[in-house]
């Protein structure tokens, strides 16, 4: 019978984009939740409709909000949409304590999603999209110097060779560590290339917002679990605070949920310090409330194996055919490196995941 459950609850998970919102909006029924369809105006590279969909359940003047948060990074949204689902099937959902809610947002970037892109229609990473846009944006003078070789005008063989130089050669005078931070931390200068904030609030940014401002006007105490996928290793759930370690939310977190959180503030995280964090995003967002924000790391391959798939990706959507059989393959391989669809890693998700979310209900719930 163990065997069985096992099964099935890995059935929360997903092939596709739309296989994963049919069962979300299945759960949500299942436990009468309050769902709304927020489709966007894109389409699928099947053209399926995309939509972000959210889901409230308990009362709805909730003082104390669970939020689950899937798809931010698109296709990090297949891990983050099976555990949605896995905890509204478990039953736990109906029993949160007296006066707590959960809301649960699913693709919060229904276009990388259904694309298999961590980024957004405007090619933007959502996670360096939360910037003031009317001040001077974050510099990252750095970036130019590797811009040419992160994405070359051509992705064979001789060309990737030409580039693993350039890296190597900037990791041997600066280490790995800035080698990261500047790759990944977040661009303003070139849209077409990686880890793009972008020049404007991209439409899931707004979206997003509106989603959480609406939803939490009367809570006064919210945790946010946000699930993500890449770093780390595999199947271990990595919990991240984007603050220092000084402040109050960080604090928390580590009261709430161990001695194992990490920030990316400080360097203690796999992730590095991010211009633009979603995270920090939302604490903006909801002054009025005390928010206590994590995101959920789960690895999946090696980084480097990681890297070169997002480079791929960027290259395809630049300079490729993205439906094509070239297309198809760079698909896969961004599948594979932020998704891996065996029963251990997806069990692994799973049980990480619903203790998690029982130590974040224990937490909302304490005395202050």
């Amino acid at each position: 019978m163990r065997g069985k459950r096992n099964i099935d609850r890995i059935q929360s998970f997903s092939t596709s984009y739309s296989e994963a919102r049919a069962k979300f909006r299945a759960a949500a029924d299942a436990v009468e939740a309050d769902v709304e369809c927020l489709a966007s105006p894109m389409l699928g590279p099947d053209g399926e409709a995309l939509s972000t969909d959210v889901a409230w359940i308990g009362p709805r003047e909730a003082e104390r909000v669970l939020t689950l948060i899937s798809g931010v990074h698109g296709v990090e949204g297949y891990c983050g949409s099976g555990a949605q689902v896995d905890w509204m099937r478990s039953g736990e959902a109906a029993r949160m304590p007296e006066g707590t809610a959960a809301l649960l947002i699913h693709a919060a970037n229904p276009h990388g999603f259904a694309w298999t892109r961590r980024v957004t229609e405007e090619n933007v990473d959502l996670n360096r999209n939360w910037v003031d846009f009317k001040t001077r944006l974050p510099q990252n003078p750095d970036y130019e110097m590797l811009r040419e070789a992160l994405v070359p005008g051509t992705w064979t063989p001789k060309s990737r060779a030409a580039s693993a130089k350039v890296f190597g050669a900037y990791i041997g005078a600066h280490g790995f560590p800035r080698f990261q931070a500047v790759v990944s931390g977040g661009q303003y200068t070139d849209p077409r290339g990686l880890f793009y904030g972008g020049q404007e609030p991209t439409r899931a940014r707004r979206r997003l917002s509106d989603i959480l401002t609406g939803r939490l006007s009367a809570a006064r105490r919210v945790v946010v679990i946000d699930y993500h996928t890449g770093l780390g290793a595999w199947g271990v759930a990595e919990e991240i605070v984007s603050e220092r370690r000084d402040t109050a939310v960080f604090t928390r977190a580590a009261r709430w949920f161990g001695a194992g959180v990490t920030s990316s503030a400080d360097g203690s995280s796999v992730s590095a310090d991010l211009s633009g964090d979603g995270l920090i995003g939302i604490l903006r967002l909801l002054p009025h409330a005390e928010v206590t924000a994590i995101a959920l790391e789960f690895g999946v391959c090696a980084i480097e194996d990681t890297f070169d798939a997002l480079r791929a990706d960027a290259w395809l959507h630049r300079y490729g055919e993205p439906i094509s059989t070239q297309g198809q393959r760079i698909r896969t391989k961004m599948l594979a490196a932020f998704y891996d669809q065996s029963a251990v890693w997806k069990g692994m998700v799973l049980g990480q995941s619903r203790s998690v979310i029982r130590r974040a209900l224990a937490g909302l719930n304490q005395s202050d």
